[in-house]
């Protein structure tokens, strides 16, 4: 199986920007209102006109009046609502000015008939009397005035939206915020921050510079691996400054309008200058920063058009003394040639993966705020980790206090933060996915060979840890850790580390005679690395000194993508070379398990009883069958 699989990156996403539901848009939401609006119209139209009251004369009220047959009068103002003693109700008018009673006399209607009668004058005054007449014609009034200004405002909202596309989105960070971060937070890139203490000083006192004629440099380029700590190194320079601090991606700068781009590069400088000093830094800037010219539709032109402007900001005819642009990007050779000049960015930081004292200082950084156990052993877990990330650190350290807190325990022990490591290097454990014996038998021989094979071979990492317990996506896996940290490899370490890789194949083809699909990924891992071994850094006698790949590419097709720079005939001769370094290999691993199957029967059987085997166990396995275990002391012996 593949003793070393790629580690996996922690992803923050931000959260998408909120968006008005579907069909509420300002002129939906003003076609709404109106039809709300004829509604109430109509329902008042129905409550006001359902009941019709029959109108009578004076003269006629006079008659029923004498007749006996009224029952009450209602006087509102001129209006007169009549109530029959049957129940019906009757409207009249009486003459403006003029009382009741008078009125109805002048008609001949008895004194004694007219006593009979309960006459109601409403005397109705105050504000209440005039909203309720004036309600009526004011209520329709009020209502189109605001929707017109709704109506109104949501468009002006709509057009004010579309003009913002210019405008920069770069998040600020105030010099008084309480959770800006500082050189302490930041462990290990100690040559990086040496270089960055330059920038935080000029900040500060740039009098001290300028008087001896120094200018301080326009731009910093941070370089490095994924993880490394390229943004959180950017903010710390901005805490230690004290100055304002806009962060922005790239991405961020190009949309689907053309000039947007290039406008919001303007729009951020001039906050910038407004806020000066300050530090602008643009993460993962090869998103616009790459060569121009090898750009197909207008897309990419809107991306050059972008990259434009960010050159002659930086060092255009208007000077800007206090405002120093710093950026971040893992793919520093596909950067245009302008922006990599003295006058932009004048220094480069290179930002390494984090060697051992690094590690275990990132470790206790992350250590912070988390109750630990009294075997955790820091040093130890730093010596567990090489090539891992800042982040990868970071994320050991959080899934610890997570399998902790899931076991209900409340501190982290060390046997939590090792198996902490094997989930970010491989995967959580699948421990429902159960093997036949026939396959777990297989696994177990397939990891043995590994192991044996690495044991041997004098160039090979020794095995720290043997599982035939699957995680992620394999079955099984060996831990082969180097005795010390290792800035670059020889050739004979990259054939023993082949041979390695096809000990499970060999050990399978040897004991079953039969393959399986399991050595697939130790193949393509082991034939990529001989390819490599021939075409990139010359390690081949037959095809001499020549580097017939390269590792960026094509700037126009992207990485490892386009035509080749080499002839058919010289393509079969590396398909060759690689074959022989491949079968030299298996040769030697054939001969390897042939000369220690006692150790490979071994391994096998333990690994088969305990499904995990420690260095320890490991190594009392491999002196009791003549094998020596790789001491750190034998590094400087080998030949």
């Amino acid at each position: 199986m593949k003793d070393q699989l790629k580690k996996t990156r922690k992803v923050i996403t931000r959260p998408p920007k909120k968006k008005a539901p579907h069909g509420r848009g300002p002129l939906a939401q003003g076609l709404m209102a109106l039809v709300i609006f004829l509604l109430l119209v109509t329902a008042y139209s129905l409550i006001t006109g359902s009941e019709k009251v029959e109108e009578i004369s004076l003269s006629t009220l006079a008659q029923e009046i004498t007749a006996g047959s009224i029952a009450g009068i209602t006087v509102d103002g001129d209006e007169l609502e009549i109530t029959y003693k049957d129940g019906q109700k009757r409207l009249s008018k009486k003459e403006a000015g003029t009382a009741l009673t008078t009125t109805l006399t002048n008609y001949a209607v008895p004194v004694e008939q007219l006593s009979l009668v309960d006459i109601e004058v409403k005397n109705e005054q105050g504000a209440f009397y005039w909203i309720a007449s004036f309600a009526p014609i004011i209520l329709p009034i009020l209502f189109i005035v605001f929707f017109l200004w709704f109506l109104s405002r949501q468009v002006k909202g709509a057009g004010m939206q579309a003009f913002s596309f210019g405008q920069s989105k770069a998040r600020l960070t105030a010099p008084n915020d309480k959770s800006r971060v500082t050189f302490k937070d930041v462990a290990g890139a100690r040559e990086a921050k040496e270089e960055l203490k330059e920038i935080v000083d000029f900040l500060k006192n740039p009098k001290k510079f300028l008087d001896i004629g120094a200018r301080i440099p326009k731009g910093i380029l941070l370089m490095g691996a994924p993880g490394t700590g390229k943004t959180l190194l950017a903010r710390a320079v901005a805490g230690e400054a004290g100055v304002s601090f806009f962060s922005i991606s790239g991405s961020e700068f190009v949309e689907m309008f053309v000039g947007v781009g290039a406008s919001r590069v303007r729009d951020l400088f001039d906050l910038a200058k407004k806020a000066a000093p300050a530090i602008i830094f643009v993460d993962e800037i090869d998103a616009v920063g790459r060569v121009r010219g090898t750009g197909v539709g207008g897309g990419n032109d809107e991306r050059e058009q972008t990259l434009n402007q960010i050159l002659v900001e930086m060092d255009g005819f208007e000077p800007n003394e206090k405002v120093i642009v710093m950026a971040a990007t893992n793919r520093p050779d596909v950067l245009d040639p302008a922006l990599l000049r003295p006058g932009r960015f004048d220094r480069r930081v290179t930002l390494d993966l984090p060697d051992r004292k690094d590690r275990e200082e990132i470790l206790t950084i992350h250590a912070r705020k988390k109750p630990f156990a009294e075997d955790v052993n820091l040093p130890l877990i730093a010596e567990r980790t090489p090539g891992f990330s800042g982040a990868d650190l970071y994320s050991l350290m959080n899934e610890g206090a997570i399998l902790a807190a899931r076991e209900n325990r409340t501190k982290i022990s060390q046997f939590d933060l090792i198996r902490s490591i094997e989930k970010v290097m491989l995967g959580p454990e699948r421990r429902s996915h159960i093997l036949s014996r026939k396959e777990k038998e297989l696994t177990a021989y397939h990891e043995a060979g590994h192991a044996v094979v690495a044991s041997v071979l004098p160039y090979a990492d020794p095995v720290h840890k043997i599982s035939i317990i699957s995680r992620g996506r394999v079955m099984g896996f060996v831990m082969k850790l180097p005795l010390e940290d290792k800035k670059l490899q020889s050739k004979k370490e990259f054939l023993d580390d082949i041979a390695v890789a096809l000990g499970g194949y060999v050990v399978e083809k040897l004991i079953y005679n039969d393959l399986t699909t399991g050595p697939s990924n130790d193949l393509q891992v082991s034939t990529a690395l001989a390819r490599d071994m021939v075409t990139k850094y010359g390690m081949s006698d037959k095809m001499g000194p020549i580097a017939l790949e390269s590792a960026g590419g094509k700037p126009l097709f992207g990485m490892g993508v386009g035509d080749k720079d080499y002839s058919e005939r010289v393509s079969a001769e590396i398909d060759a070379e690689v074959s022989i370094i491949m079968n030299e290999a298996m040769k030697k691993v054939e001969k390897i398990i042939k000369d220690h199957r006692k150790a490979l029967d071994a391994i096998a059987t333990k690994l088969m009883e305990v499904e995990t085997i420690e260095q320890k166990e490991f190594e009392q396995i491999l002196v009791a069958h003549s094998i020596v275990p790789k001491k750190k002391k034998d590094i400087e012996h080998q030949p």
